[in-house]
C-alpha cells in the first residue's frame, strides 16, 4: 500500500531521506574530487556537519580578525611582553599583516 512521506533534495535534486544525508551530498559536490579512487569529499562533509557549531565558531572568530585588520587595529608585536624581538629586528619595518 503506498503512503505519504517526506523526502529532502540536494541541489542536483537527488532525493535523501534525511536533512544530513542530502546536506552532506552538497558538502561533497563542493569538495570535489579528494583523493584517489572513491573520494573522501563524503567523509569529510559528513565530518564538517558534524562539526559545524565548532567550525561556525572559527569562521566567527576569523571574520572579527579580519574587521580588526580593516580598521587597522593590529598590535606590534613587540607590544607584547611574551615575545622576544630579535636584536636586529626594526620595528618601523614591521608587517603589520600577521
Amino acid at each position: 500500500m503506498a503512503r505519504r512521506g517526506i523526502g529532502y533534495f540536494d541541489k542536483k535534486g537527488h532525493f535523501f531521506k534525511s536533512p544530513n544525508d542530502a546536506t552532506t551530498s552538497d558538502l561533497s559536490a563542493l569538495l570535489g574530487q579528494i583523493g584517489e579512487g572513491d573520494s573522501l569529499a563524503p567523509g569529510i562533509a559528513h565530518m564538517l556537519l558534524d562539526k559545524r557549531a565548532e567550525l561556525e565558531a572559527i569562521f566567527a572568530e576569523h571574520d572579527a580578525m579580519i574587521a580588526d585588520l580593516e580598521e587597522g587595529n593590529v598590535a606590534s608585536i613587540g607590544d607584547h611582553s611574551n615575545v622576544a624581538v630579535l636584536a636586529n629586528h626594526d620595528p618601523s619595518a614591521q608587517d603589520k599583516t600577521g
